[in-house]
């Protein structure tokens, strides 16, 4: 059919081009039905683990890569770093029921742009893809929540000997201030058994010999003045 003169035809855009990686293959398949019914979005792969995601990355280059974390041969974070290592211009959204806040720091120094619960609804992955697709990086409201979380968190400064309990360590820091049992035991209402007990238990767990060696590796550690 020939086009009427003065008629401009406008270029189509490009629908997103996805790769899906997960093992549970009744999830993949519905997840790839759903996908396929939106305009902007063409499922170009599935991959079963994360060797084949990886493979299939290098081969099809796709915009985005849905990534789940558990998955055999090669887990989802470490399939992230190997495709972000060889074709850095995907981007790699995680789609998982793996929750936790170590996976998801994990994830993003491996190179993810998104981490998402597979409880999410499809306008919620399908919203997920187009920013992903677009630079963004996202998060599910868990996710984010709990990343705000751990930000805000007060930082925790290291406790030297954490080996020792409390108690254990108030006695070691009172031997790295070079003071004798009988004042260790007035300081911290002891008696003066329970304090060479509180010592012989210190002894043990510092592996050392003597009370000197400790009183130098407390005060290296920063206790006593």
């Amino acid at each position: 059919m020939r086009r009427p003169q003065g008629m401009v035809t406008m270029p189509t855009e490009c629908p997103i081009r996805v790769l899906i990686a997960d093992d549970h293959p009744v999830f993949l398949m519905g997840l790839k039905i759903a996908l396929d019914a939106i305009p902007e979005v063409e499922v170009v792969a599935e991959a079963r683990n994360g060797k084949s995601a990886v493979e299939q990355a290098r081969r099809l280059l796709p915009d985005i890569v849905l990534m789940d974390v558990d998955m055999p041969q090669m887990n989802g974070i470490a399939a992230t770093r190997a495709i972000m290592a060889e074709r850095p211009r995907s981007a790699v959204l995680i789609l998982t029921i793996v929750d936790d806040l170590d996976s998801v720091m994990a994830a993003m120094r491996a190179g993810a742009r998104g981490y998402l619960l597979k409880g999410a609804g499809l306008e919620d992955i399908v919203r997920a893809v187009k920013a992903v697709g677009q630079g963004e990086a996202i998060f599910g409201s868990q996710i984010a929540n709990r990343i705000v979380d751990h930000i805000a968190k007060p930082v925790q400064l290291a406790v030297p000997f954490p080996e020792l309990t409390d108690r254990e360590r108030d006695v070691l820091r009172l031997v790295a201030e070079g003071q004798p049992n009988s004042v260790i035991a007035r300081e911290l209402d002891l008696s003066i058994k329970t304090v060479r007990n509180y010592l012989s238990r210190i002894f043990c767990k510092l592996q050392v010999t003597h009370r000197t060696e400790a009183a130098i590796r407390a005060r290296r550690a920063g206790l006593g003045e």
